[in-house]
């Protein structure tokens, strides 16, 4: 079996390096590649790409002209895929790759189609910040839960794990942070086995780099209704 860990990429010059090595550091009983797509990157993130998997086989590199969003950088990501099993990794170090092999676990053990992370379940360590992104999260998760008749308690979180044939039975259209509540939507419909499993969070805040904004909550809020008729 194989690993593609997904990893999308925007303006992410004072992270990337450490990132990538983070994730190549990874020891798992399955071969590893790492796509990475810039989307778009204006800050030197770019260049250091391109040195980066200079020296690494098992990495690849795309490239987005300009910034079209996470949700598109991560399409071109699942195009480009060869593996069998595709985790979703953000580019910043807010979350860790040590967290892999539990993440990986439920499907490895055949329990499991699809394994969202939590930063909500406990079991790792956790920044304390943003009280009112805590309450918009949990307000998107239980609106999110509404109408797919899910449980879980973190559809916002970057750790997404997916069989190949998941990915492959859906068809997705958002370009930008809509992609979490469209994805779980279409899986769920599709009534894939969904586990969740708890990981460490290492949030920043906006003068680290933070990107998503209040914009981004009021397109999930309308994707939520969105996708549960389209």
């Amino acid at each position: 079996m194989k690993l593609s860990v997904i990893i999308p990429v925007y303006n992410e010059a004072a992270t990337i390096t450490e990132l990538v090595e983070k994730v190549g550091s990874i020891q798992l009983d399955m071969e590893k590649e790492v796509v990475l797509v810039d989307d778009g990157s204006t800050d030197g993130t770019r260049d250091t790409l391109a040195r980066l998997v200079e020296s690494r086989p098992n990495c690849k590199l795309f490239l987005h002209e300009k910034n079209r969003g996470k949700g598109a950088a991560l399409r071109t990501g699942f195009e480009k895929a060869t593996g069998d099993v595709l985790l979703l990794q953000d580019a910043d170090l807010e979350y860790d790759p040590r967290d892999y092999p539990h993440l990986l676990g439920p499907i490895l053990d055949g329990h499991a189609d699809v394994v969202y992370g939590s930063r909500f379940l406990g079991g790792g360590p956790h920044r304390v910040c943003f009280f009112w992104h805590s309450v918009g999260n949990k307000l998107i998760t239980n609106l999110s839960n509404m109408m797919t008749n899910l449980n879980l308690t973190d559809v916002e979180v970057c750790y997404k794990v997916f069989k190949k044939e998941v990915l492959s039975s859906i068809t997705l259209k958002e370009d930008r942070f809509g992609f979490e509540i469209e994805v779980t939507a279409r899986i769920a419909r599709k009534k894939w086995r969904v586990y969740e499993v708890p990981i460490s969070y290492y949030g920043r805040s906006y003068a680290e780099g933070k990107k998503i904004t209040w914009k981004d909550g009021c397109r999930a809020l309308w994707c939520i209704f969105k996708y549960r008729f389209v």
